[in-house]
């Protein structure tokens, strides 16, 4: 029978990660306890795939925000003067750990995000503990530039220091892969965090936090606050004992962000939002750009600040390429999370599904809706759904080629010569990621040269790994997340200069005194 929308049989397994059960005590995690926040407000966790509430807790106040920053100013002598062997050993136990429990973080992420479960198995678990592993090698590895006589008369070298408390902002689309984007490379430096998770999605930054206690990681040395930004994130922005914030979000917040952190002179690293250009050259592999499009755009239901959502197509390939990107749309299959034949669950929330709608509906009045450009019905109603959408002819300043949406939604537009093609892909604020798509190994190269954006992938759109850095470029921020060059942004760089010579009076010391 041909369903319309798309959707799942009934047939979804009944089994849900217990959120009421396991965080009966409260969604804090302070000083090694799970504990109730004191703003006197709850929030409920609602599963966008149903619209039911799952758990209701006690948010996070700024005397929350106080007792964490206190607990990680604490717990940071010990940990910051610990080895690095010491740190590492701690991250490989809590890599264990998490793989131990891969499953419950799976179903929790699923649960709160409303991601197919097969996303939160084989790709935010997996990622999780592989970027933990790699940073439990990597915390060997904190290195200052080699000494050397440099002046002739003394020998200098560079120490990498800790920071201090940091204070981290993570956001809800990738909730448990933040968390460890944001905890990792701080507490593998020898800081100590604060990190608080977005209030929609907080369930698997506490897992995460417990898992690391159980793997002996000390006490203050992780902390969650789950409160809103307004109250609990500012606070821990501005505090005057946090030393450094990590946030990852919308660039209008990452703006906001940045004013406080600069009233208190603190170190800002700023992973904010993007508008991927998707390039393909009319000499490219044409299924291969069509099966990377539907999945680059698609994945986590478009909600990925690294998504295709802008795809130039060069003219010859144009009709074709948007004839099959809508017919492999057109198979995408909605349905529950956790019933095995879902690829695309639900947006974060009807608020979110109706802004993507938004964005969509303004668009018919320029641009032609290829395919999808609705809520499916029937037994998805009740979800934050939206079915896979491709835009056609929209003019490059429209808001739906310029504008962050945030959802399924992918804008095709055409060019003619590959210097259009590379200037259209820079035409935006953002430059976070992009990809091309070309056999022309000339061509590629160049892509890569030109197109600004913190990544660039070459026949290929998405894939990450814990070696190579991520940020980007303009209103995308600046600073990295994961790879050895995220301790830029997590140490200090201290130039240390011995005296060789034993000699009292120093030659320079007539500049203020006496003669040669």
């Amino acid at each position: 029978m041909h369903n319309p929308d798309n959707a799942t049989p009934d047939n979804a397994t009944s089994e849900r990660f217990p959120a009421r059960e396991r965080f009966a005590d409260g969604a804090q995690f302070i000083a090694g306890r799970v504990t109730k926040g004191t703003s006197g407000r709850t929030h409920t966790v609602v599963d966008p795939a149903t619209g039911e509430g799952v758990l209701t807790y006690e948010l996070a106040g700024a005397d929350d925000v106080d007792a964490a920053v206190a607990a990680a100013r604490e717990a940071f002598p010990a940990w910051a003067g610990a080895t690095p062997g010491e740190r590492s050993d701690a991250l490989h136990r809590f890599a264990a750990v998490v793989a131990e429990r891969a499953e419950d973080f799976a179903q929790a992420e699923s649960l709160q995000c409303g991601k197919p479960l097969k996303l939160s198995r084989e790709f935010d678990v997996p990622g999780t503990i592989d970027n933990i592993t790699f940073f439990a090698g990597a915390a060997r590895h904190l290195q200052g530039q080699s000494a050397g006589e440099y002046s002739g008369d003394h020998t200098s070298y560079v120490r990498r220091e800790p920071i201090g408390v940091v204070g981290s902002v993570a956001p809800w689309n990738y909730p448990l892969q933040m968390a460890a984007w944001k905890i990792l490379p701080a507490i593998a430096a020898g800081n100590t965090i604060v990190l608080k998770p977005a209030e929609l999605t907080p369930l698997t930054s506490l897992l995460f936090a417990q898992a690391a206690a159980d793997a002996g990681i000390p006490d203050g040395v992780i902390n969650v606050v789950t409160g809103t930004g307004a109250e609990a994130g500012e606070h821990l922005v501005g505090h005057p004992d946090v030393a450094m914030t990590s946030f990852t979000g919308s660039t209008a917040v990452g703006k906001r962000v940045a004013e406080i952190a600069t009233a208190t002179v603190k170190r800002v690293h700023l992973e904010l939002g993007g508008k991927a250009p998707f390039v393909v050259f009319d000499d490219a592999d044409l299924d291969a750009a069509v099966n990377g499009a539907v999945a680059g755009a698609l994945i986590n239901t478009g909600q990925d600040c690294t998504a295709a959502t802008r795809a130039y197509v060069q003219r010859p390939l144009y009709e074709a390429f948007v004839e099959r990107t809508a017919a492999l749309m057109e198979t995408v299959r909605l349905g529950d999370p956790f019933a095995p034949g879902t690829d695309l669950g639900p947006l974060i929330s009807h608020v979110q599904r109706d802004r993507v709608a938004g964005f969509v509906d303004r668009a018919r009045a320029y641009a032609r809706v290829v395919t999808g450009g609705e809520a499916p019905r029937g037994d998805l109603g009740n979800g934050a759904y939206y079915r896979p959408t491709l835009i056609a002819g929209a003019p490059q300043d429209s808001e739906v080629v310029q504008s962050e949406i945030f959802g399924p939604v992918l804008v095709v537009l055409p060019f003619d010569t590959d210097d259009e093609g590379i200037a259209l892909a820079n035409d935006t604020p953002y430059g976070l990621a992009a990809s091309a798509w070309s056999r022309d190994v000339y061509r590629a190269g160049r892509a890569t040269r030109e197109i600004k954006a913190g990544c660039v992938w070459i026949n290929d759109h998405i894939p990450i790994i814990s070696e190579m850095p991520h940020g980007g470029y303009r209103a995308s921020g600046f600073g990295k997340d994961m790879s050895s060059y995220s301790f830029e942004e997590y140490t200090q760089i201290k130039h240390v200069m011995f005296d060789n010579t034993a000699v009292v009076r120093k030659d320079w010391h007539r500049t203020v005194f006496g003669d040669r």
